[in-house]
């Protein structure tokens, strides 16, 4: 709450290396889940699949890495993480629990990091570009829904990662974050349209 008693509210948005790279490596590992989450433009699974035991440990694996990733403060570990070597700083594992993720995960290291660091690249430039038009987006899509049910919105928090999938939209992906495709991010209207239901479940 603002001073006052006034609702409030806090939009992060962000096209972030760690999301971005948990998203490459499920592509490349030929992961599934989530499964409404659609899949990354131009990229796709490379070597051979494991045997279906270790496949079906590494996706279990990948999975509380990616609740870790993209919502840290909720989804904490129950042991303590440690630095995959291969990716400097980029990525913490659990030091049990995750050994098939580790080990996969290392051939694509270099790979992986440059393409995240492309993607943040083309989010940074594109979010440059708009200006001031981030908050411009959120704060009109939130004046409209308090027209809408006259009243204030409620206080709420959202984060919005933004990323190049191959299908436009906005999928939820935590309790507090929805990953929104950069095409319809570069949309205006669009984008308006699209988050307009998010922000009313929230507010």
């Amino acid at each position: 709450m603002q001073p006052g008693g006034t609702p409030s509210w806090v939009i992060r948005e962000n096209a972030s290396r760690p999301v971005l790279l948990a998203l490459y490596l499920r592509e490349v590992l030929g992961i599934a889940s989530p499964l409404e989450l659609p899949r990354l433009r131009d990229v796709g699974a490379v070597g051979a699949r494991l045997e279906i035991d270790q496949h079906d440990r590494l996706e279990q694996q990948w999975r509380a890495w990616w609740a870790m990733t993209v919502e840290p403060e909720t989804h904490t570990s129950a042991v303590p993480l440690e630095l995959v070597e291969a990716f400097d700083t980029d990525v913490a594992l659990p030091t049990t629990g995750a050994e098939v993720l580790a080990a996969a995960i290392v051939p694509h290291a270099e790979a992986s990091r440059a393409w995240a660091e492309w993607a943040h690249d083309g989010y940074r430039n594109a979010s440059a570009a708009r200006r001031g038009d981030s908050y411009r987006a959120y704060a009109g899509t939130i004046a409209e829904h308090e027209r809408e049910v006259g009243r204030r919105a409620h206080s709420f928090e959202l984060n919005v990662e933004v990323v190049p999938l191959a299908e436009s939209g906005v999928w939820w992906i935590g309790d507090l974050t929805v990953a929104v495709t950069d095409s319809l991010r570069a949309d205006a209207a669009a984008f308006d349209d699209a988050m307009h239901p998010i922000i009313a479940e929230l507010a």
